[in-house]
């Protein structure tokens, strides 16, 4: 889902060793040397934007400027974060490398390597020009670096007992969220007061960020909040999105104080869709039962091209082309299923991960 993208990130993001111990990272980090047996170091980049590759190898997440790992096969690991010098004081409590050094320096520790040493470049494509030309100019040119970028992603696909252990105190933060936004509207709140009200919830229970989006046309459109309205619209529609020790959680959820016969099309179609995925099973197959399902309803324009995502350390988890052609063991995903009847829509969705006989919800932390 694109929404809205928040100027800073002021959520709690203190790397947490009992949640992700330092064990994980080097797990990761060897599976990545496996596969670039000749590489001697990576140099790992992100921003506030895109920072999943360097979140997943170093637990930080830049919260203003850019920030770059320098990762070393045999030595010491280094990163580099924004010029100010009150950055650093800021981002030492986010990861567990110790040597935190300015932006400013990153490019002569890189070129200071010993000559024809072998660099991995993860998230160079999220890197400002000068900046990639730099680098690369200090590791000797083109010849001797490798994009391992694509190999981090399909790395990062399978998750981990820690992972799937953050993702649901996401989804658990959601279900907070999702009781605020429901007494609010019952209440008779304005839409401004029930959207607020639910991510007040969240940020009391520890998210990292929030995201909303919500219709003011019964379900048929979602729009980002961009200005306050004391319009009061029940049934709306709502997704949430909740980001806690770095892994997201999402969530399309219809509040209304009235019954909808389309919410029981979409719930039924959710259930039998997640009961036929299993690993190997084609995507496409899911997409036409839902389409067979949900009839004679429409497929909702939000889901009808996106019916499911993989969900992690990125909202869109990279490399952002969706599902994929099959479900994988280890994976998890977002399952969403939309339906209109033209006048009305209504989404519905479940997170899960995928194991070898099938899935495995999160728990969302409500009774009903």
């Amino acid at each position: 889902m694109l929404t809205p993208h928040p100027t800073l990130l002021i959520g709690p993001s203190d790397w947490m060793a009992e949640r992700m111990p330092r064990a994980e990272f080097t797990r990761r980090m060897e599976a990545l040397w496996a596969g670039h047996p000749q590489a001697e170091r990576a140099i790992v980049f992100g921003n506030s934007r895109h920072h999943a590759e360097l979140a997943y190898f170093t637990n930080l997440t830049p919260k203003l400027g850019p920030a770059t790992a320098l990762l070393s096969r045999t030595g010491e690991h280094r990163m580099f974060v924004g010029d100010a010098a009150n950055m650093l004081g800021a981002a030492r409590p986010l990861t567990f490398i110790e040597n935190v050094a300015s932006m400013k320096d990153a490019v002569a520790a890189i070129a200071a390597g010993k000559a024809g040493q072998r660099s991995l470049l993860v998230g160079a494509d999220y890197m400002p020009l000068a900046l990639r030309r730099t680098i690369t100019e200090a590791i000797g040119g083109e010849a001797a670096a490798i994009d391992a970028t694509p190999h981090v992603w399909s790395q990062m696909r399978r998750k981990s007992h820690y992972e799937c252990s953050a993702i649901d105190a996401a989804m658990k933060t959601i279900g907070a969220a999702r009781t605020a936004l429901r007494e609010a509207l019952a209440s008779g709140a304005g839409v401004t007061e029930v959207v607020l009200a639910g991510e007040r919830a969240a940020g009391a229970a520890g998210a990292q960020d929030v995201r909303t989006l919500f219709s003011l046309d019964g379900g048929r459109t979602l729009r980002p909040f961009v200005a306050q309205t004391k319009q009061v619209s029940d049934p709306m529609l709502a997704y949430l999105a909740v980001r806690r020790f770095n892994y997201w959680a999402e969530c399309f959820s219809l509040f209304t104080t009235r019954p909808q016969g389309l919410v029981e099309t979409a719930w039924a179609a959710l259930g039998s869709a997640q009961a036929a995925i299993k690993p190997g099973v084609a995507t496409d197959a899911i997409a036409r039962s839902i389409a067979a399902a949900i009839e004679p309803f429409q497929a909702h324009p939000v889901t009808a091209r996106a019916f499911a995502q993989r969900m992690g350390l990125a909202l869109d988890e990279p490399p952002h082309t969706g599902v994929g052609e099959t479900f994988e063991a280890g994976e998890v995903y977002s399952l969403r299923v939309g339906a209109t009847d033209g006048s009305q829509g209504v989404i519905c969705s479940s997170m899960f991960v995928l194991d070898t006989d099938g899935t495995v919800g999160f728990d969302d932390g409500l009774s009903a």
